[in-house]
C-alpha cells in the first residue's frame, strides 16, 4: 500500500486573491489554493466587510503543497516575483491596507524561512526599493464565498481584463530576478523568454513567420502547418519560446487555423483591442517575445466558451516525447 501524501500549508497576501490563486495554482507540487481572509480579529468576515478596510484583515490564500514536490523555500521565490513587495499601500490597482503583501508563517521554521528569504530577494537588487511586506504569525484563515474561488477559471474574459487592467503583469514584466535561480523544477513565468534583435529575427524567421509574428499578418486558412495537426504535445513561441497552448486544448473550429479554448500558460497571453478590421476584435501576442499571434473570439465549445484563432506561422510544435530534451519537462504531467 503507497503511503499517503503529506501535505502542508503556507498563508500568503499579495493584493487581489483571484490573482495569487490563479499564480499558485499552475506551480507544480501545489495540490490546492484557496482565496480568504486572514490577519484581522473579526469572525467570519465578509467580502464586502473586508474590501471596506475596517476588518484588520487582508486578502489572502491558502496553499495546500506537497512539500516532497516542492519546498516552502520554493514558494516563498515564486511569491517574491508574483507580486510587489515594495508597495505599502496596497498592490497595482487595488490600494488600502487589506490588499498589502504578508507572509503568514505557520511555524517557527517557516518564520525563519521567510526572515531569511525576505532579507536574500530584498538584497538581491531585483526591486528598486526596499521590501516592505510582513511577516506575520498565522492566525485563523476564513475562506472567502464560493464565487471567489478560482474566479479565473470561472469568469476568464473578466478576470482577463481585469488582471491587465491592475498594472500587476506590467510589473511584473519589468523586474529581473537576479538570485539566479536554475529554471529547473520552476514555474514557466520565471524563464527569461525574450525577443531577438531584429537582425536575428530576419536570419531565422521565413517569409511568413516574420510577416505574421512582426507585421500583424494573417496566413491562409487550411495551408498552414498545424492547422490540422492532432498530434500530443505543446505549441511555443517561434520567435521567444515561451509556452502558449497544448494540444489538450485544441479542436477542430472549422476556420482552417489552429484553434484551442485556453491558453497553457496564461501570463504568457497578452490582449489588446484591434480595430484594424473596422469592427473591435481582441488581439493575442506573447507576453514576452511581442509577436501576433491571432484573435481570440467568444464563440468557442466549453469549458471556457472561447475561440484562441492562431497562426501556425507564429508557433513552434514540441511533442510529448521531446517535452523534456527541449526543456519543459514539467508540462509531461498534463498528457499523463
Amino acid at each position: 500500500m503507497a503511503a499517503q501524501t503529506q501535505y502542508d500549508n503556507a498563508y500568503f497576501a499579495g493584493g487581489c486573491f483571484w490573482c495569487i490563486e490563479a499564480d499558485f495554482e499552475k506551480l507544480n507540487g501545489v495540490k490546492e489554493v484557496i482565496s480568504g481572509y486572514t490577519g484581522g480579529d473579526e469572525k467570519n468576515p465578509s467580502y464586502t466587510e473586508v474590501s471596506s478596510g475596517t476588518t484588520g484583515h487582508f486578502e489572502a490564500v491558502k496553499v495546500v503543497f506537497d512539500p516532497a514536490v516542492v519546498s516552502y523555500d520554493q514558494l516563498l521565490d515564486y511569491f517574491w516575483v508574483h507580486v510587489n513587495p515594495t508597495d505599502s499601500g496596497g498592490q497595482f490597482a487595488d490600494r488600502g491596507s487589506q490588499y498589502r503583501t504578508a507572509i503568514f508563517y505557520a511555524n517557527d521554521t517557516q518564520k525563519k524561512l521567510a526572515e531569511a528569504s525576505k532579507k536574500k530577494w530584498d538584497a538581491s537588487g531585483t526591486f528598486k526599493s526596499p521590501i516592505v511586506t510582513a511577516i506575520v504569525k498565522a492566525g485563523l484563515f476564513y475562506s472567502a464565498e464560493e464565487y471567489h474561488q478560482d474566479y479565473y477559471k470561472k469568469n476568464v474574459l473578466q478576470y482577463k481584463f481585469y488582471r491587465f487592467g491592475s498594472g500587476r503583469d506590467q510589473f511584473l514584466q519589468s523586474i529581473e530576478p537576479q538570485q539566479g535561480h536554475s529554471d529547473k523544477g520552476k514555474d514557466q513565468s520565471m524563464r527569461p523568454y525574450k525577443k531577438p534583435d531584429e537582425a536575428t529575427l530576419k536570419q531565422t524567421l521565413n517569409d511568413m513567420q516574420y510577416k505574421v509574428t512582426q507585421k500583424e499578418g494573417t496566413e491562409p486558412p487550411f495551408k498552414n502547418e498545424y492547422w490540422n495537426n492532432k498530434k500530443a504535445g505543446i505549441y511555443v513561441d517561434v520567435v521567444s519560446g515561451e509556452p502558449l497552448f497544448s494540444s489538450v486544448d485544441k479542436y477542430d473550429s472549422g476556420t482552417g487555423w489552429p484553434s484551442f479554448t485556453q491558453p497553457l500558460v496564461k501570463d504568457n497571453i497578452a490582449e489588446k483591442q484591434d480595430r484594424k478590421l473596422f469592427a473591435v476584435r481582441t488581439e493575442v501576442r506573447s507576453q514576452h517575445g511581442d509577436s501576433h499571434l491571432g484573435h481570440v473570439f467568444e464563440d468557442g465549445p466549453e469549458p471556457t466558451g472561447l475561440r484562441y484563432c492562431i497562426n501556425s506561422a507564429s508557433l513552434r510544435f514540441i511533442p510529448v516525447e521531446d517535452l523534456e530534451k527541449e526543456g519543459y519537462g514539467e508540462f509531461k504531467q498534463f498528457f499523463k
